[in-house]
């Protein structure tokens, strides 16, 4: 099959998107001194950019590569959530009737101060508690009613451990995915990282599955097959995908698993690349795909973005031609 019939069968889709959203700001300048006041780089500012991150860049991948967005979140009804569902969300076509805004929260800011080519500092702004029982309430009746309303083919929970999948908002939502038949796909992170049982497929990265697993994981086929054993029987989910950085990721599905090497890459920043594999892995899945091509797309979305400075979203053309390539060799 064509590399670009493979990437027209992912687009299309409704995918509807459910976890912590952020806004990743940039402010980038030039060091020529350090200051007079103290031993720090004093940073001419030049220019400031705002780009959506977490859960927001998963529904941007997902719209990236053609099909429909739906994101379920909370965000605080202050400046930066105003921004987030006024600007950044409508610019890039994702669906902000499913944001909630609460006046007891901040949104969720992570700023990066870029000078010389590098990163010089980073301010994180955020809280981090579970969501109250009116947020939590407002938020699942957010996702019921996109359950029921859109045709969604695929659910992605994008935990970030910023409160919004606390451990009872993840099995109220799960439930009402497998009531209605839709696949769960699961980017999770250490607080409720055994919370996502019942689940399709989940894909925590190898530090991830090392901090929550009762034995020592290696990048190696024996270890990650006994890693995958113990998340399906403390989960219950019929996909294990184990990222490895480097050396690509691990899938195990029910007929079998295999560790796919990725190919070599200029590393320029690894920000995001997690939020682009699990956008192209529920794609694929939603599709049908075999767990070989499943991995294979990952790979190639997941070291592409990693070439490119701060969080983006993969390119369609460029994942295109290099799915072109891997096909034909």
């Amino acid at each position: 099959m064509q590399a670009n019939s493979l990437l027209q069968r992912l687009a299309g889709r409704s995918v509807l998107i459910v976890g912590d959203v952020m806004i990743d700001r940039y402010l980038t300048g030039q060091v020529t001194r350090i200051s007079p006041e103290a031993p720090v780089p004093v940073v001419l500012h030049q220019h400031s950019e705002d780009r959506l991150g977490g859960a927001a860049n998963v529904a941007l991948n997902i719209v990236a590569l053609d099909s429909v967005a739906y994101l379920c979140s909370v965000a605080g009804d202050d400046e930066d959530g105003r921004i987030l569902r006024d600007i950044l969300l409508p610019q890039a076509n994702i669906n902000t009737e499913d944001l909630v805004l609460s006046a007891s929260r901040r949104s969720t800011v992570k700023t990066r101060v870029l000078a010389n080519n590098q990163q010089m500092l980073r301010i994180d702004k955020e809280d981090t508690q579970d969501l109250d029982s009116s947020e939590a309430a407002q938020l699942l009746e957010r996702v019921r009613f996109r359950l029921d309303n859109s045709p969604i083919e695929v659910l992605i929970l994008q935990d970030y451990n910023k409160g919004v999948l606390s451990e009872s908002v993840i099995g109220e939502i799960i439930d009402m995915a497998v009531a209605r038949g839709i696949p769960v796909a699961v980017d999770p992170k250490k607080r409720n990282f055994l919370a996502f049982k019942g689940v399709t497929l989940f894909k925590p990265n190898l530090k991830e599955i090392r901090e929550s697993a009762p034995f020592s994981v290696k990048p190696e086929m024996e270890s990650l097959e006994q890693a995958a054993a113990f998340l399906r029987s403390e989960l219950g989910c019929s996909w294990v995908m184990i990222t490895l950085s480097e050396k690509g990721l691990y899938l195990s599905d029910e007929t079998g698993a295999n560790i796919y090497p990725t190919a070599a890459r200029k590393v320029a920043d690894v920000s995001g690349a997690g939020d682009t594999v699990i956008s192209i892995a529920a794609l694929a899945l939603a599709a049908g795909y075999h767990p070989e091509l499943v991995a294979l797309l990952s790979n190639l979305a997941g070291g592409q973005v990693c070439e490119f400075p701060g969080v983006v979203s993969v390119r369609k053309d460029i994942l295109e031609r290099e799915l072109l390539h891997a096909l034909s060799h």
